[in-house]
């Protein structure tokens, strides 16, 4: 079977590039043909390893160009580019003739289901359906926000397979016949667990709006005054960078938190810290979230849209805060960050819930949706 996978780019250090290069990887050793189809890599190598069998191809439309400019400026440009998007797009499609097109619910999602290359059409969305919304953003954005997510409820019902995350995902989008429920794997479960005993705990994720860390580092400014001794380290890059910078020196907080790079070997950051922390604004299947209890680490995290509930059983694994309470959030890091008996437990029982997200169990699962929709 031939596979084909739409998204932006691979080149980023995104928990949707990652899982993108998961599940390739895994189809490809298995004997599937898998190409992947970009519009914004400029030329620069795939974050994540790819198999040498899979095959990867530019479209060089490069939307990301136009991010961070005004209304104005998209709204002059974004026709323009999914014009050519879609010539280009139905091109390779043509030439490809794949048995199944999955769309990662990028700038391709509005009209890939009209190309008629005989490929079953299948989506993936790996947020919520409130992604846009969430956005936080005022007057005409927030109008074309709101525009935009009435526009996805009639889009994904042209696809012959819609695929959500997560079951609470799943009710926000009411009665579709062609929704179905799969969520995240973890590739990699460790034999070696944290020993939850560094004073340390730990946020990974991109410096964006979405991660929400200027919140973690609120809570963290109320928390450590406490426990002067504990450490907050925050593993990424992104665009919010200087500005959280800034605010962990206006808040004299540089020799208690540290803005670190990006590592390959992410497993050193779970193994050496004893409590995770998320304060994202939106998510899909939060993917850190997986790795931690993966690695026995207990969590706090705000009750965002979506992902949390599927993942944390409050109290047991784990907490889950009212989204944005911030002194509450403060207060269950402190409650972990006291009690290392209670870190233990959590953790322990952590590492028996991540068994679910297995990865041959997961891509079973999308196997079996790629022969029913691929076959019909």
């Amino acid at each position: 079977m031939k596979i084909v996978y739409c998204i932006a780019g691979t080149c980023h250090s995104g928990g949707m590039e990652r899982v993108l290069a998961n599940k390739a990887n895994y189809l490809a050793v298995r004997g599937y043909e898998i190409v992947i189809v970009t519009t914004d890599q400029h030329g620069r190598q795939p974050f994540f390893p790819l198999n040498e069998q899979i095959r990867c191809i530019d479209l060089d439309i490069n939307y990301e160009d136009n991010n961070g400019k005004s209304f104005m400026n998209k709204l002059m440009h974004y026709p323009v580019k999914q014009l050519l998007h879609r010539k280009r797009l139905e091109s390779v499609l043509m030439r490809e003739k794949p048995d199944v097109t999955v769309c990662m619910f990028n700038n391709d999602a509005s009209f890939i289901t009209g190309i008629k290359d005989g490929s079953a059409k299948l989506l993936e969305i790996h947020f919520s359906k409130f992604k846009r919304l969430q956005y936080g953003r005022k007057g005409l954005w927030r109008i074309a926000d709101k525009w935009r997510s009435k526009q996805d409820e009639n889009i994904v019902r042209r696809f012959d397979r819609f695929v959500v995350l997560t079951e609470e995902d799943k009710r926000y989008w009411g009665e579709l016949n062609n929704i179905e429920v799969i969520p995240n794997a973890i590739t990699y479960i460790p034999s070696e667990k944290s020993n939850l005993e560094n004073k340390k705990v730990v946020a990974v994720g991109r410096y964006s709006f979405q991660k929400g860390f200027d919140r973690l580092i609120e809570a963290w400014r109320i928390v450590v005054k406490d426990f002067p001794d504990w450490k907050l380290d925050i593993v990424g890059d992104g665009e919010e960078y200087e500005k959280l910078k800034k605010l962990i020196s206006g808040y004299g907080l540089d020799n208690s938190v540290a803005l670190i790079k990006t590592k390959n070997n992410i497993g050193d950051v779970y193994r050496n810290a004893s409590v995770y922390a998320m304060t994202s604004r939106y998510e899909g299947l939060p993917m850190v979230l997986l790795e931690a209890q993966s690695y026995g680490l207990p969590i706090v995290s705000f009750d965002c849209k979506c992902g949390p509930k599927d993942i944390i059983d409050e109290g047991e694994n784990g907490f889950i805060v009212d989204d944005g309470n911030i002194t509450l959030f403060a207060g269950r890091m402190a409650e972990l960050m006291m009690d290392m008996s209670l870190r233990k437990r959590m953790g322990e029982k952590a590492g028996i819930s991540i068994l679910k997200y297995d990865e041959t169990t997961v891509m079973g699962k999308w196997i079996q949706t790629f022969k029913s929709i691929s076959y019909r």
